[in-house]
C-alpha cells in the first residue's frame, strides 16, 4: 500500500497571522515575541503543556503568564495556525477521491493535535500523527519509524512532502521517498 504524507505548517496550511496577536497578548514587542516563540518551540511540539510553554516565553520577553493567560495564548495560536491553504485542500480533495492513502506528519503541539482531528477535512486523512503525542520531533528518524508503524508501510512505500530541507533529508534517511514542498502544483507534478 502506497502513503502520501504531507507536513502541516506551511505546507498544507498558510502562515500563521496570529503572532502580532500573541506579541500583543503578552504585551511584548513583536522582534523579542518572535525571538522567544520560535526558540522555546520544539520542546512544546515534544509535548511540554501550554502552560509551560507560554511561561518559558512569557519569562525570555518578561510577562508573567498564568493558566488563564496560557489558555488564551493557546486559542489564539492554534486559530492562527488553522488556516488551509485552498491549493493545499484542493489537492487532498482530490487525491482523496482518487482512492489515495493520505497521512499527515506535523511538529507541532498536542493542543493543536487535537484541533486538527476535530476538523471536518481531517476526514481526508487515514493516518494524523503530531510530534506532541508522540514527544519527538521531525528530523529524529524516531518519529518517521513510529509513522511507518502507525501506516503498516514500508519506508519506500511512503512519499512524505516538508517545507523543511532538515526534514527531508529526516525522512530520506529512514528510506522514505521524500520532496520539499513548493506548493500544490508542483506537488501534483511529482505526484504524476
Amino acid at each position: 500500500m502506497n502513503w502520501i504524507v504531507f507536513d502541516y505548517g506551511d505546507v498544507l496550511s498558510k502562515p500563521s497571522a496570529a503572532l502580532p496577536d500573541l506579541a500583543a497578548a503578552m504585551g511584548a514587542p513583536l522582534p523579542e515575541f518572535l525571538e522567544a516563540y520560535w526558540a522555546h518551540r520544539i520542546p512544546y511540539d515534544a509535548g511540554s503543556t501550554p502552560l509551560e510553554y507560554w511561561q518559558t516565553v512569557g519569562d525570555a520577553v518578561g510577562a508573567p503568564v498564568d493558566e488563564s493567560l496560557s489558555a488564551e495564548l493557546t486559542r489564539i495560536d492554534v486559530e492562527g495556525w488553522g488556516h488551509l491553504e485552498p491549493s493545499s485542500k484542493a489537492l487532498l480533495e482530490a487525491l482523496s477521491e482518487a482512492g489515495a492513502n493520505l497521512a499527515l506528519l506535523s511538529n507541532a503541539p498536542i493542543a493543536f493535535g487535537e484541533w486538527v482531528r476535530a476538523q471536518d477535512w481531517a476526514r481526508l486523512f487515514r493516518v494524523t500523527l503530531f510530534s506532541g503525542d508522540v514527544r519527538c520531533v521531525k528530523p529524529d528518524a524516531k518519529i518517521f519509524r513510529l509513522l511507518l508503524d502507525e501506516l503498516g508501510a514500508e519506508p519506500a512505500d511512503c512519499l512524505f512532502f516538508d517545507d523543511r530541507e532538515s526534514n527531508v533529508e529526516g525522512a530520506r534517511a529512514v528510506g522514505l521517498r521524500a520532496h520539499v514542498w513548493n506548493g500544490a502544483d508542483a506537488a501534483r507534478a511529482w505526484l504524476g
